[in-house]
């Protein structure tokens, strides 16, 4: 499972490769296996031991996409699914083989939370156009060509269904 580091834009991959039992686990981390064992798990703690030493780490925000942690002291916040912006930007209404593609479409059911550009606006392929929420998570929709935006097709704060025209790029 990949997890991406915001603090510092590195990406951290881990899996759990073996459960022992009694609430332990063998996992590997970063390509080196690590010796866990969970000695308490409350709804906003965690206390351990990894490779026998010891460590407490307190929830400070979870959602679907992010979780922020306090791990000994220490604040990090981990991007839980570090691919969602290029599968959402993959799908965004873009022919990867053409750049006659007017229409930006939604490819989730979302709220719009921001939008950062305007008719008349200039963008590049990859600028953000909007910002959607759906299921707690805030994606980022993304221009799939450079070109003039023609017309902005959603307001702040309205809701859009998969495959809703967002704006239309020129």
């Amino acid at each position: 499972m990949k997890f991406k580091l915001e603090n510092t834009g590195e990406n951290l991959d881990g899996d759990i490769i073996k459960s022992l039992g009694n609430n332990e686990f063998i996992l590997q981390i970063q390509g080196k296996e690590r010796d866990l064992k969970i000695i308490t798990m409350t709804h906003d703690k965690v206390e351990f031991m990894l490779d026998s030493v010891y460590h407490i780490t307190k929830y400070l925000e979870n959602s679907t996409n992010r979780i922020t942690l306090v791990v000994d002291g220490v604040k990090l916040t981990f991007n839980k699914r570090p691919e969602m912006d290029k599968i959402v930007y993959k799908n965004s209404g873009a022919d990867s083989t053409s750049d006659s593609q007017i229409n930006l479409k939604s490819q989730i059911p979302g709220r719009v939370v921001s939008i950062n550009v305007a008719a008349g606006d200039d963008v590049k392929k990859g600028d953000v156009v909007c910002v959607l929420e759906s299921m707690k998570m805030q994606i980022s929709i993304k221009s799939h060509k450079d070109g003039v935006v023609k017309a902005m097709k959603i307001k702040q704060g309205s809701s859009v269904a998969k495959n809703d025209v967002l704006a239309e790029i020129e």
